[in-house]
């Protein structure tokens, strides 16, 4: 009886010890968090709550990781700048595409080239890709897919990477169905800036991430729209010749999950998330294949490089339209 009882304290003695441990661990990570990330908050309680918040995240995420060890997940999470915030909270942040259901079908369609593609693209080794941009607290995603089909496109035909303006869009382009940083679409954008005359250069007109008044200015415009070009809705294939032979196109997804907003690595395959309500976008700026034969895209994401791969991630192909990556793809002609 006494060995039992000597080995019940015994057990609660370093179960409290681990407790300790895991609880200072935690705090330690919590003050590295908020250093690294440059977290300020109003009031004690205010840290408190936030502290929690990312404490449950933090939870979240090692779970996931932990499954993902066993082969059940293609990628991994990490906590990220966006840690203190509830998803919630995320969502009305930094999701910003805004699908009008009485929008009319644009008919030009992308035509397949019917040539054998690659086995794989990355655009960036062309340098048809600007830097990893940084949308902020603002729900201009549809902005950055805008500019970076286009700032393709200029640099395929110029051999010139320029950064365009984001913040013109955000200010200039409401007539057309645009709400600034409550959200827009990019097939909006293309038409504002084929009657527009074009789209200034970001330097001439640098991104603020809120809205403001217009300040277009044609003489620092870095290149016209002719016009724009809707991929074949659904179609993957379609998708992966524009890719191919195209440039980097602006696609849409579903990026409503947890599982997005701390994305880490691998590629990215999420049961939960829908092929038709989209509420996010990005830019694909290639494909491939891994060595243990899962297709991928490459996607361009605009929360900083501190999020997912140094700002991109790879996202599943050839896996039934997964999130919607090729239900609203498209990319503008100059």
């Amino acid at each position: 009886m006494k060995n039992i009882l000597f080995l019940f304290v015994t057990f609660s003695l370093f179960l409290t010890f681990c407790l300790s441990l895991r609880t200072s661990s935690l705090d330690r990570a919590w003050k590295l968090f908020k250093n690294i990330h440059n977290k300020q908050y109003n009031s004690t309680n205010e840290e408190q709550l936030r502290q929690n918040i990312w404490e449950a995240n933090v939870r979240m995420i090692q779970k996931h990781n932990l499954e993902a060890d066993l082969c059940l997940h293609t990628y991994t999470m990490k906590i990220n700048h966006f840690g203190d915030l509830t998803h919630d909270e995320f969502l009305k942040q930094m999701i910003g595409l805004k699908i009008n259901s009485e929008k009319k079908p644009h008919q030009k369609f992308h035509i397949p080239s019917n040539t054998k593609l690659p086995p794989s693209v990355d655009w960036r080794t062309k340098g048809y890709v600007t830097p990893v941009k940084n949308q902020g607290q603002c729900g201009a995603c549809w902005a950055f897919s805008t500019t970076g089909t286009l700032e393709g496109q200029l640099a395929k035909k110029t051999q010139n990477l320029i950064s365009l303006s984001e913040q013109q869009l955000v200010d200039c382009s409401s007539d057309y169905g645009n709400a600034g940083c409550n959200g827009g679409l990019m097939d909006n954008s293309y038409k504002y800036l084929e009657e527009n005359n074009g789209i200034d250069t970001n330097a001439s007109y640098p991104y603020e991430a809120i809205d403001g008044k217009c300040r277009f200015n044609i003489k620092t415009v870095a290149t016209k729209v002719a016009n724009y070009v809707d991929i074949q809705a659904q179609s993957e294939d379609d998708l992966q010749d524009a890719i191919a032979n195209i440039g980097p196109i602006a696609v849409a997804v579903d990026a409503s999950q947890n599982s997005f907003e701390f994305y880490s690595s691998g590629v990215y395959s999420e049961s939960a998330c829908s092929s038709t309500q989209l509420d996010f976008s990005l830019l694909a700026i290639g494909y491939g294949t891994t060595t243990d034969n899962q297709d991928y895209y490459i996607l361009k994401n605009q929360w900083t490089t501190k999020w997912g791969m140094d700002g991109y991630m790879l996202f599943a192909r050839n896996k039934n339209n997964q999130c919607g990556i090729a239900t609203m793809a498209s990319y503008a002609l100059i």
